[in-house]
């Protein structure tokens, strides 16, 4: 299957990427990141997220919302990791998803318009580190209340509600309420903020819903927003170095004319070009349902993990002395990259799951006689991603 962003989601690419260049660029991402007293979280920047609609792209238009699809939201999560854009919109967004996919009336109704407005901040814990399954639920329900130890939660101070994983399905929990502890902690990247959330006891509502299934949509979904945010951060990491390469001096020449420099550049420009179609036919792939949409996320997060890591290293390197400077804004895409890598799966959890969906699927079908659904959706993938 051949398709493109069409006109609608190439005109939200452009008015995305121009508020963010016009009204919260670099300088006010530093400002963010250097100030200690900071919850991560620019007010003017999230009434704008809830204003222009952007909170609102995947939720139904029963509950307020635009109704859109993954891709359409994948469109915004590539922007805003090209502009290392700090906010819990995407656990904003994946908790919209859970409600959507796994929750009651009345759990939809008492959220979904809140989240389309930007009144509602989400906090989501749907594995444990290391872990990339339903079965990685990091906390244990019973008798509808939860315990365990939620760690490197995104945004949990602040969040309104909070989503959580628990061994028979998904939970929504008040942050705020008893048998709640929530540790904020130092981190690596600070264009986000991550704590530790303890619960002992505490309430939860179980979206009724939830099953194993619903859990790993939501995981790939996320997965894919993730990998579409990475792809973001890797491009414009490789633009600005290749720009910057082609004014650099060295020996009298532009460092970018190096044979080595630029040989290696280009191979970037390929492996990003390859994990942007990747990312975008992992949202189509999800929006239609095709047979091999659990292949195509995994192949998008893999691919956009290794790529994100490999640009926005090149990308301090080849910026010279200047790059490995504070005042430099590589480290924020390089920080970003690295934390990002490992959320939701890493590549290497990613490729073995792509192993066990194709490989271990069609040795099963030479023994039975009968052909996988995996292998076909794995080639059209390919051609599909090509054509993006």
């Amino acid at each position: 299957m051949f398709f493109q962003l069409n006109d609608e989601q190439r005109a939200l690419q452009d008015a995305v990427r121009s508020y963010l260049r016009d009204r919260f660029g670099p300088d006010k991402v530093r400002a963010l990141y250097e100030d200690p007293t900071s919850d991560g979280v620019p007010a003017d920047l999230w009434r704008a997220l809830g204003e222009q609609g952007w909170l609102a792209v995947l939720v139904p238009e029963e509950h307020d919302g635009i109704g859109l699809g993954l891709l359409d939201a994948a469109v915004l999560a590539r922007a805003f990791g090209a502009g290392t854009v700090p906010g819990p919109w995407t656990s904003t967004v994946v908790l919209g998803e859970a409600l959507r996919l796994a929750g009651s009336p009345e759990q939809q109704k008492s959220l979904l318009p809140g989240i389309a407005a930007g009144e509602v901040k989400g906090a989501v814990a749907l594995l444990k580190p290391g872990s990339s399954t339903p079965s990685g639920a990091p906390a244990q329900a019973s008798g509808g209340t939860l315990s365990g130890t939620l760690a490197m939660v995104e945004y949990a101070e602040v969040a309104d509600s909070l989503l959580v994983a628990a061994q028979d399905g998904l939970y929504l929990v008040d942050p705020k309420g008893s048998g709640v502890t929530i540790t904020a902690h130092e981190t690596l990247d600070r264009t986000s903020r991550l704590s530790t959330v303890g619960l002992d006891g505490a309430a939860g509502d179980r979206l009724e819903r939830s099953s194993p299934e619903v859990v790993q949509e939501l995981l790939d979904r996320a997965a894919v927003l993730v990998a579409n945010e990475l792809v973001g951060l890797a491009r414009f990491s490789l633009n600005d170095t290749v720009e910057y390469d082609k004014t650099r001096v060295q020996f009298g020449k532009p460092v970018g004319s190096f044979q080595a420099i630029k040989h290696h550049l280009a191979d970037l420009h390929m492996m990003t070009v390859m994990a942007e179609h990747a990312g975008l036919y992992a949202a189509h792939a999800a929006d239609v349902d095709a047979e091999d949409k659990q292949v195509a996320a995994s192949i998008a997060k893999a691919k956009a993990s290794d790529v994100a890591f490999e640009v926005t290293g090149a990308m301090i390197q080849y910026h010279g002395g200047i790059g490995y400077t504070w005042e430099h804004h590589a480290h924020f895409y390089f920080k970003r990259a690295n934390r990002l890598q490992h959320t939701y799966g890493d590549a290497s959890q990613h490729r073995e799951r792509i192993a066990r969906l194709v490989i271990d699927t069609a040795q099963s079908s030479d023994a039975t006689g009968v052909a996988p659904g995996g292998t076909a959706g794995v080639q059209g993938s390919g051609v599909a991603a090509g054509a993006a």
